[in-house]
């Protein structure tokens, strides 16, 4: 029973693991990110008032920084959204315009209800084949695998634009390990089909 826990453990830890060496080089800051068409910006749950969460409000003011900068032409805020009033993609389009990126430089998608989706949904939907990733480094892992999987040249921008809570910090490391594992279950059936 030991050994078979052991190996359940290694088998969830390894992936996570590997996943990670493969593309820590393409994991960049603001200030080293290069230009890229479009800038894909995660969702990341949003408040009760609606607002985003502190770490979707960093993916985006990271977005906007690059967009100031002239490194990204377009930004892809891909996000859940439900008929109810719930829009993680109109709050990330009302926060990136407070920071000054254009209406027409925004588009939106709410069916991005997870990292797969989003991903999948940029290429097939969107026609994006190259882009800057925006979201934190604990994400940066398995969205770079997900798009390099699925033909989006890629690279990973940092949007840790703060401390966060080391327990928080702790729970989104942990969830990875499980989420990056089915990434790549799901990459391999995507190139399946």
């Amino acid at each position: 029973m030991i050994i078979g826990a052991i190996a359940a453990l290694l088998a969830l830890w390894v992936p996570r693991r590997i996943v990670e060496r493969r593309f820590v080089d393409s994991i960049v800051d603001i200030a080293d990110a290069p230009h890229a068409p479009v800038g894909i910006v995660f969702g990341a749950g949003l408040r009760r008032d609606g607002g985003p969460t502190t770490v979707l409000y960093d993916r985006v003011a990271a977005a906007a920084q690059l967009f100031s900068e002239g490194k990204v032409d377009s930004l892809l805020m891909s996000g859940h959204e439900i008929p109810e009033g719930y829009s993680e993609p109109r709050a990330m389009r009302a926060v990136a315009e407070s920071l000054g990126v254009p209406a027409e430089a925004i588009v939106t998608d709410g069916l991005g209800t997870r990292t797969f989706t989003t991903c999948e949904r940029a290429i097939s939907i969107f026609g994006i084949e190259r882009a800057l990733l925006i979201t934190q480094d604990y994400h940066l892992p398995r969205a770079l695998a997900i798009c390099d999987g699925l033909g989006i040249d890629a690279v990973g921008v940092s949007a840790d634009l703060r401390p966060y809570s080391p327990r928080a910090l702790q729970y989104w490391e942990t969830r990875e390990i499980p989420a990056t594992l089915v990434a790549l279950v799901e990459i391999f059936i995507a190139r399946l089909t």
